[in-house]
């Protein structure tokens, strides 16, 4: 058998003895949480359970990540809403932010993406630094529309007015 390769046999889920379980946590090239799954009962025994990444699936727990899972999305579906009021409502507002420059409006600094959601806390609005985009630190006065991602499906944009400090 020289130049031949030994291939593992491919189980089907099918298998006979197969275990259904159910998924605690993400188990990478097995499922997601959540999801119910059949493995060999040596996965299940040895690794899967007393790893707690899984829980035998019974119609109990069945029912219960069900419920879990429309609760969620109910959860979800309220984070979105209240991004999209915070999305128009920050639209309509525009950001100062005073930075010492020279004479050409080349900053000393630099305004970061912490400068603008502090800015936009301090009027009110709940934004987070990680929600905001920026290409880079910007650099220079002038003004900028810059595109915040309050949630994976509301995006806004607010424009930011970097002016020179000024002089005590």
């Amino acid at each position: 058998m020289v130049g031949q390769v030994k291939r593992k046999p491919v189980y089907s889920p099918r298998v006979r003895g197969a275990v259904e379980l159910l998924l605690a946590e993400n188990v990478t090239g097995l499922g997601k949480q959540g999801e119910i799954v059949r493995v060999k009962p040596g996965y299940a025994r040895n690794y899967l359970l007393p790893y707690g990444l899984a829980t035998i699936a019974t119609e109990e727990n069945k029912k219960a990540v069900e419920e879990h899972r429309l609760r969620l999305i109910e959860v979800e579906k309220q984070r979105k809403a209240v991004a999209k009021k915070l999305a128009e409502t920050v639209a309509k507002y525009s950001v100062t932010l005073e930075a010492n420059a020279n004479e050409e409006g080349h900053l000393y600094g630099s305004i970061l993406a912490a400068d603008i959601s502090r800015a936009l806390v301090e009027a009110g609005y709940k934004v987070e630094p990680q929600h905001i985009r920026l290409e880079g630190p910007l650099k220079e006065l002038g003004m900028y529309t810059v595109k915040l991602q309050l949630h994976s499906e509301v995006a806004s944009d607010v424009k930011v007015w970097v002016v020179p400090a000024s002089k005590k």
